[in-house]
This record gives structure tokens, C-alpha cells and sequence, in this order.
């Protein structure tokens, strides 16, 4: 099975690095899946869940990452996968209580960006579970 060698970069951290066959992210240009032998890739990250389907053992079939991804980069080339972001969290490091509290202050305050941010690591948070 042909594998992508993946990096998810945080602007403070190394957030996640493996092999995947799949990634599927949301770009400026829409959202798009890279597998192994993509076409090169340099885009711009938006803000959104990037979901990451591991390789197993020995090739076999993996289980999936999520993350919430907010702005950046994605480059690919030569089999490996690099996701630059400002800010990425794993979903299994999301308080999904915080994440609705602060969803429920944004629309109260009418602040769209932070609405979206909420919105982001809810829906990682909750794909993952």
C-alpha cells in the first residue's frame, strides 16, 4: 500500500507526524483529499477539521486523526505532506464543554471569527468521539 509521509505543524509545536494513505483538508480553493502520488501541492490552509487516515501495521488499514486546523499552509511533494498551521489541537485535546462555551460567547458578542474557531474545534471534537 503507497503511503503519504505526514507533519501536522503547529506555529508552537509538532502536533502529529506518521504515515497516512488519506488526508483530507479545507484550502482556499475548497476542500481536497491528497493521497499517495498527488500532483505537488502548495495552498493556503482555512480554517477546519483535517482528518487524517493512519496506516496500520505491516500496511494495513489504520484508524483516523482529527484535528482542528485554523490557517497556514499545505505542501506536497514526493510522498510527504507538510500542514503548516497557526493553530492546530488534536480532538482528543479538545474540552468540548470550553469549545461550546465559547461558541455560545461569540454568537453573543457577534464575533464571526471567533464563531468559526469555536465551530472548528467543535466539529473536530466531535468527529473523534
Amino acid at each position: 500500500m503507497a503511503e503519504l509521509n505526514v507533519e501536522l505543524v503547529a506555529a508552537d509545536r509538532k502536533v502529529w507526524a506518521g504515515k497516512a494513505s488519506l488526508v483530507l483538508a479545507r484550502t482556499a480553493a475548497g476542500d481536497i483529499g491528497i493521497m499517495p502520488g498527488h500532483q505537488p501541492l502548495l495552498s493556503v490552509l482555512q480554517s477546519g477539521p483535517v482528518t487524517i487516515r493512519t496506516v496500520g501495521e505491516e500496511g494495513g488499514a489504520g484508524g483516523t486523526v482529527v484535528a482542528a486546523v485554523h490557517g497556514g499552509f499545505v505542501s506536497y511533494t514526493d510522498g510527504k505532506l507538510s500542514l503548516l498551521a497557526e493553530i492546530a489541537e488534536l480532538a482528543d485535546e479538545i474540552d468540548v464543554e470550553r469549545a461550546e462555551r465559547a461558541l455560545e460567547q461569540a454568537k453573543a458578542d457577534a464575533d464571526a471569527a471567533a464563531e468559526r474557531r469555536a465551530s472548528v474545534r467543535l466539529t473536530a471534537a466531535t468527529a473523534e468521539r
